[in-house]
């Protein structure tokens, strides 16, 4: 990172596949866009990050230091059986095990009941040990954590916006065209799922098929036109930025799952709106285990879909969060959703190339995330009014090619007579431009940081010229149960 670019996950996924198992390092590993009819390509230009300075260091004393001025340090580890089972509580290896054969990060240190304890961040998704941390005795080198340690200091390229701009050498790379192991460059190859693209991956009107879930009094009855603030916007409310992770939809290859992603992104706000101060990191849902769940007919998965339909089997059903289930942009190759296919653990040893090693895999239990009402709205007041009282919402817009390839800030303006929703995104807040004072909406997309303005947008506020995004919006509200109660109206 100090001598290289580094990127974003929404620019290069992780695929658990390096160098020795089918990915080497060409510029399309690095960064890479996918589109549905040709193969995937490097963008022209995205967001880059790297290291100023940095060391090898240990020891306790040394370690909190850093910890407490500059933030987490990287930190090998010794693992032994009953670490890996670990769930909760101090541990205190008893092996002596001091073989560094893991990596971890340390967040912060802390003291119970006389015993003083690091807060390890682990790599093995919210399933294990603390939602993925574990507290670890402090003082005695256990399992090695206190004898090889690095910091890093971060180098600004956000603040002057620093880019990578892709050179012709780089996106004509050789290497560009590698097959990955059991993920394509190329876009998927079922006929069915080409044709279906060009129509979009949201369908035109969404449909609760079980009717809404509504509370008895709706944020817009609660609140009039003259409550709500001139500005709004939940990436800043009073200096805290309470979204969720951005996504990035189409890659490692194309996949139209826009109607799982600006879904499960609006209700994974919800949750950080509602349960922030219980959370140990900003959640994220997962959208690979919607396209595998909610794929029952031919007009799911990556072919598009009905957002309402994640609604209603969210509240069902749950969601896990996305280090439950990777995003691979593939179609399950089966009908039905077994538990594998919600939340999975995989084991030793790396996966050869051209096999997947699913037999290394198994499920395992998850914490699930519902909704427990759910409902549709439209129009300027009642969006507002949803978005003030409950956090970001998700609404269909017309993406149109010129929104998709032309869009690199402001506020968007593109006149369509009669808009045909065929794109969902969520929109997180409005604002007002301070040089002409209009009004507009602020969008986030699922199209990677190298879209827009890091993968957000702004769109005019009641008018033709904004895509139809007042048309038809949908939230639900986060629970970590499923609703029982009848305290609700059916609306049919």
């Amino acid at each position: 990172m100090y001598n290289n670019e580094v990127t974003d996950e929404t620019c290069s996924m992780y695929q658990a596949r390096g160098y020795d198992n089918g990915v080497i390092c060409s510029n399309i590993t690095k960064c890479r866009n996918c589109d549905p009819h040709e193969p995937c390509f490097v963008p022209d230009e995205y967001k880059v990050y790297g290291v100023d300075e940095f060391a090898h260091f240990e020891g306790e004393q040394d370690m909190m230091q850093e910890i407490y001025q500059r933030g987490p340090i990287a930190c090998g580890i010794a693992v032994t059986q009953d670490m890996e089972n670990y769930t909760s509580g101090i541990f205190y290896d008893t092996t002596g095990d001091q073989e560094v054969v893991h990596e971890v990060s340390i967040v912060g240190f802390g003291e119970e009941e006389g015993t003083p304890y690091w807060l390890i961040r682990n790599s093995w998704g919210s399933h294990w040990g603390l939602d993925g941390f574990m507290k670890l005795v402090r003082g005695k080198n256990n399992l090695g954590i206190e004898s090889d340690c690095a910091w890093a200091v971060p180098k600004d390229t956000w603040t002057d916006n620093v880019l990578h701009h892709t050179t012709k050498d780089e996106k004509n790379d050789p290497n560009n065209d590698f097959t990955n192991g059991d993920y394509p460059v190329g876009p998927p190859h079922e006929e069915p799922f080409l044709k279906k693209a060009e129509k979009g991956c949201r369908v035109p009107k969404i449909s609760f098929k079980n009717g809404e879930r509504r509370p008895e009094v709706m944020p817009w009855e609660e609140l009039s036109a003259d409550e709500l603030p001139a500005d709004w916007d939940w990436r800043n409310i009073e200096g805290k930025n309470y979204l969720s992770w951005t996504k990035n939809q189409h890659i490692p290859i194309y996949c139209g799952s826009c109607w799982a992603q600006g879904t499960t992104s609006a209700i994974a706000d919800r949750f950080n709106i509602m349960f922030g101060k219980d959370l140990t990191t900003p959640l994220g849902l997962s959208a690979q285990m919607i396209v595998n769940c909610v794929n029952t007919t031919d007009d799911q998965g990556c072919n598009g879909g009905d957002p309402a339909d994640v609604y209603e089997y969210i509240a069902t059903n749950g969601v896990a969060d996305s280090s439950c289930e990777q995003y691979v942009a593939h179609n399950l190759d089966k009908a039905s959703c077994d538990a594998i296919s919600q939340c999975k653990d995989c084991t030793w040893p790396p996966c050869p190339v051209g096999e997947t090693c699913q037999d290394k895999c198994w499920a395992v239990d998850y914490k699930k995330h519902y909704v427990s009402l759910y409902y549709g709205f439209s129009g300027i007041h009642e969006m507002k009014a949803e978005l003030y009282k409950n956090g970001p919402i998700s609404c269909g817009i017309q993406a149109t090619n010129t929104f998709e390839q032309d869009y690199y800030g402001g506020i968007y303006k593109e006149y369509i007579a009669k808009p045909e929703l065929n794109h969902e995104i969520s929109i997180v807040g409005w604002g007002t431009s301070k040089d002409t004072g209009e009004e507009y909406w602020v969008g986030r997309n699922s199209w990677g940081t190298y879209w827009g303005e890091m993968g957000f947008f702004q769109l005019p506020i009641g008018t033709d010229y904004n895509l139809g995004v007042e048309m038809d919006c949908n939230s639900g509200i986060p629970s970590y149960e499923p609703y029982t109660g009848e305290e609700i109206t059916y609306i049919q």
